[in-house]
């Protein structure tokens, strides 16, 4: 049972990266936007998305908190900069479109855009740094708690941050392709083409800075999955690259997809059966099984759980098809 609640929280958590991806990738675009009409563009593009979007954020949450309180607890000590960043910054985003609109002059409204570029980078960068933190251990203790953020401040751990947002961007702009006005998506198919090196670089180095790291090689128990796993990452980006020059926007927007939800995937696979993996002292690292609540507790959370996971999958499906297609600036915004 632990580990079924184990994968939901990793589903939950990737779709949120997968959906909410995008949103923070259009509003990094914001920041090469210069026209105040492009940039309402862009987030026309992606208005009726980004709150239902963040329910699977709260969801995975929701599942932390319930399912795996001791998890939770050392997630928040010791990853307390970059979940902190990360949350300030989907805080920024959504009060950034939402009040962009608010101001009368152009010059407030400006000032609100590159807020919601900051949260973006926020946003990408903490996920990023706290996936790249739990790929290279923390100091947990007998105690049963981690000491200290320091942990935090490695190469390895920026290289991760940098590269969750580079394929934060080019997954944002690959969604714009699907939703943009022909006459604009050819140019932002472009960018997104130009994009896909540099998120290959970034992910490169962050995949050899994680081989270079004794500390990630001795974390990873399953090496098979924590090489192989990279390995698809980038073919996802070059599938992705190759669907663009193809002008096959759908398939190269499932590839990004796909590339943001295989770090999720990454960290589950790689530390199993572990949740934390201690860098001190190898017997008190912390299993699934251990950081799960009790039995009687993960049945209640499924009763609780079966019927709200078939709405919320249906509300995603129905918001999808209700503004499926290219956006016309027909759409009545507030922002």
């Amino acid at each position: 049972m632990e580990l079924a609640w184990y994968a939901l929280l990793g589903l939950f958590f990737a779709s949120y990266l997968v959906l909410g991806g995008y949103d923070y990738g259009v509003g990094l675009l914001l920041a090469r936007g210069a026209d105040p009409t492009r940039r309402r563009a862009l987030l026309n593009a992606v208005g009726p998305f980004f709150l239902g979007n963040e329910v699977w954020l709260v969801a995975a949450v929701g599942i932390l908190f319930g399912a795996f309180p001791v998890l939770e607890g050392e997630l928040l000590s010791g990853f307390y900069p970059a979940v902190v960043g990360a949350l300030f910054g989907v805080i920024t985003v959504t009060a950034g479109v939402q009040l962009r609109s608010r101001p009368a002059g152009p010059r407030a409204r400006t000032g609100w855009d590159r807020v919601v570029v900051a949260g973006s980078v926020l946003a990408a960068l903490g996920w990023g740094a706290l996936l790249g933190g739990l790929l290279q251990g923390v100091p947990l203790h007998a105690d049963g708690h981690v000491a200290g953020v320091t942990h935090l401040l490695t190469p390895f751990a920026a290289a991760a941050g940098l590269a969750v947002v580079a394929l934060v961007a080019v997954h944002g702009a690959t969604f714009l392709t699907l939703r943009l006005p022909a006459t604009e998506a050819e140019g932002v198919g472009r960018l997104a083409r130009r994009l896909v090196p540099v998120a290959l670089a970034a992910v490169g180095a962050a995949t050899a800075l994680g081989l270079l790291s004794d500390r990630v090689r001795a974390t990873a128990q399953q090496p098979v999955a924590a090489v192989l796993l990279p390995v698809v990452l980038v073919a996802a980006l070059l599938v992705a690259r190759a669907a663009l020059i193809r002008r096959r926007p759908g398939l190269a927007f499932a590839a990004t997809g796909a590339a943001l939800a295989l770090p999720v995937a990454l960290v589950g696979a790689a530390l199993w059966p572990y949740a934390l993996v201690s860098t001190v002292d190898a017997g008190s690292s912390l299993t699934v099984a251990d950081a799960a609540a009790s039995g009687p507790t993960l049945r209640l959370l499924g009763w609780l759980t079966v019927p709200l996971l078939p709405a919320l999958l249906g509300f995603q499906a129905m918001c999808w098809w209700v503004f499926r297609g290219r956006t016309d600036g027909r759409a009545p915004v507030y922002w």
